[in-house]
């Protein structure tokens, strides 16, 4: 006799689609994350409770359990690397006041219009503004979406030949190479020194009527030591004075003015200061802001790259100009909190961290460890740190967990650097950590 003559057909226990949406609970979610995203995850389910995995009446908590908290797929992520700059986890996190300037602009705003006059206003005003006041030797300034496009615009809009010492031809994140951007942009490259050693007559020479600017970019990802030698910008701008030549400079990292964690990482007000026409940077580095590229200088330059048209491509949309204009206007973001961070104060969360750990029964050290900025910048500069030590298995199912823990593995253990980790997030931190023990016990 079959099973359907026996009322066991499997296909019979499955709850019907309409019901479960029907559901209060699915069908607030529903609203919250859209339809078809409820609807998949009701027919994983109901797959699991026809193959018998799942009981039909734990449905509804498994379609719940397997809903995202947003409709979107990008997770939030504990960064416990000591990477304070992390590219693979979204460089810059943003700061309240920026997360909330984004949240104002997600709706109808004036980002164009002048809501006095009634009249088109300037896109980005204020945003601009901030910038200005935080690098007073700007006389202007511009955004756009990232770095290399403020690059790609600087080389279209000012054309020509750019003049580029070899040893700044570099590579930067994924394969890409400066060279190779600016030639994309059609422009004409003009090297001048060696690898290893430039010299103010190295650039003098290469001058001519083509050429459209003098670039410098900081090689922010590594360091050449050695028989070096590099001609800073002070010098390079009095060896151009009065040619007329624009020298223009990409300092990468985006730090506004100098630093005293970072005595060695160019900063936009002294670049400006010290002589360059232009300084490019990106946003989502030491400035803590989203992701955007940063263009300050003369006042006639900026002007000439907005009105170029390639600028339109390039434009960055409300909400960025909302959390840049936080970032520079609001209180200090995570990352610069992260930089100024004093050690002691890390040891001591480290300390307090592990001592909850090991009273739950894990193995947990409190160790001195080493952060990095990380995005490309002070490649060679380690911040001191604290770390929470324990056995290398942690890493994977803290990564895989919920929420996702990265760490990092140093020989046989997984480190917890608490240094790129804000203080309010310890509490999240042990309690991930002790639901990977508890799962494991």
């Amino acid at each position: 006799m079959s099973s359907q003559a026996t009322g066991t057909d499997p296909r019979r226990r499955v709850p019907r689609t309409d019901t479960l949406l029907a559901d209060p609970q699915l069908a607030a979610a529903a609203d919250r994350l859209g339809r078809a995203l409820v609807k998949a995850a009701v027919q994983d389910v109901q797959q699991r409770v026809r193959t018998g995995a799942l009981a039909p009446a734990d449905a509804v908590p498994a379609v719940l359990a397997a809903l995202r908290t947003t409709a979107g797929s990008l997770r939030p992520v504990l960064n416990a690397t000591g990477v304070l700059v992390h590219t693979n986890l979204g460089r810059a996190p943003l700061s309240p006041a920026a997360v909330e300037a984004v949240v104002a602009a997600s709706g109808t705003t004036d980002v164009e219009l002048d809501l006095t006059t009634g009249r088109r206003g300037p896109r980005g005003e204020a945003a601009l503004a901030a910038l200005v006041d935080a690098v007073p030797a700007a006389e202007g300034a511009l955004v756009v979406n990232n770095c290399a496009a403020a690059l790609a615009l600087v080389a279209t809009a000012l054309g020509g030949e750019l003049v580029i010492a070899r040893g700044e031809l570099v590579e930067i994140g994924d394969g890409f190479r400066i060279p190779e951007l600016l030639e994309a942009t059609g422009a004409r490259l003009r090297e001048v020194g060696t690898t290893n050693r430039v010299a103010l007559h190295d650039y003098r020479r290469a001058l001519s009527e083509r050429t459209g600017a003098v670039l410098k970019v900081h090689p922010s990802n590594f360091v050449v030591r050695g028989f070096t030698r590099a001609v800073p910008v002070a010098e390079l701008a009095a060896g151009l004075a009065g040619s007329g030549i624009p020298l223009v400079a990409d300092v990468g990292s985006g730090l506004l003015r100098p630093h005293p964690v970072l005595p060695e990482e160019p900063d936009l007000q002294t670049t400006l200061a010290d002589g360059a026409d232009l300084v490019l940077a990106s946003g989502d580095k030491l400035l803590g802001g989203p992701q955007a590229g940063l263009v300050l200088g003369r006042a006639d330059l900026v002007q000439r790259l907005r009105r170029h048209p390639l600028y339109r491509a390039f434009r960055v949309d409300k909400t960025t100009l909302a959390a840049l204009e936080a970032t520079l206007r609001g209180p200090q973001p995570p990352v610069q909190q992260m930089l100024a961070a004093d050690v002691d104060d890390l040891r001591r969360r480290a300390a307090a961290l592990a001592a909850r750990l090991t009273a739950a029964g894990l193995d947990a050290v409190a160790v001195e460890s080493e952060a990095r900025v990380g995005g490309g910048g002070a490649p060679e500069h380690p911040l001191p740190s604290a770390a929470v030590s324990l056995p290398a298995e942690f890493a994977v199912p803290l990564r895989t967990g919920t929420p996702p823990v990265v760490g990092y593995v140093a020989g046989d253990r997984t480190l917890l650097d608490v240094r790129s980790l804000p203080p309010a997030d310890d509490e999240t931190l042990a309690t991930a950590v002790l639901e990977v023990a508890r799962r494991w016990t």
